[in-house]
């Protein structure tokens, strides 16, 4: 899943190890399997939660349904980001089928915590956090224009022949398909149990 799914399903703001939890949803993607020990035990279970929702949702039926498709509009091997992307915006979307929180409140929120533990992020996090704050980026997921930009920004970094920018017109080409798809996924993905706050990671790092 993208950031808007990590960060909710970091779990309800008053639990315990809320903050550190969410630390880690955001920057699991970033922390090599070797440097996990290096951070509070709070953060390690945000990381192993993320990882155990990218595993989870990598091997979903429906999951592959979508990417299915998406592989046959010429999306490859970029097929699960695209996905993941599609996704955060029927989140962004519905976002209040799903939290009594508005989304704008969300986000507020969200940003405002990441914000005072930026110090944490590894450095290419630190980079590109003030540019989700800046262009709020996990807001926009709601509308089709934030989805092509977000889409747009992934291709500029991905290999030549991602074919990410043109996602959009499939996303407009199938929308009730991958609405379908996320509505059926998503509450399974919401089940999820959380993972332990030590033991070793459940799906390397980079």
């Amino acid at each position: 899943m993208n950031f808007l799914a990590h960060l909710f399903l970091a779990g309800p703001p008053e639990g315990p190890g809320y903050a550190d939890g969410l630390v880690g949803q955001f920057i699991a993607d970033a922390v090599p399997g070797s440097r996990l020990a290096g951070y509070r035990p709070g953060v390690q279970a945000g990381i192993r939660r993320h990882r155990a929702i990218d595993a989870f949702t990598d091997q979903h039926p429906v999951v592959r349904r979508a990417t299915a498709r998406l592989r046959q509009a010429g999306h490859g091997k970029y097929a699960g980001v695209v996905a993941d992307v599609f996704f955060d915006h029927f989140l962004a979307r519905d976002f209040a089928a799903f939290s009594a929180e508005s989304l704008p409140d969300f986000t507020r929120r969200v940003y405002a915590l990441l914000g005072a533990r930026q110090a944490e992020f590894p450095a290419r996090v630190q980079q590109f956090f003030p540019h989700l704050v800046q262009h709020n980026w996990l807001l926009h997921y709601a509308e089709p224009a934030g989805i092509a930009r977000s889409l747009a920004g992934l291709s500029r970094r991905a290999r030549p022949g991602s074919n990410m920018e043109t996602a959009p017109a499939e996303l407009l080409a199938n929308y009730a398909a991958y609405e379908a798809d996320f509505r059926e996924f998503f509450p399974q993905l919401q089940a999820l149990p959380p993972a332990p706050a030590a033991g070793p990671a459940a799906h390397p790092g980079p």
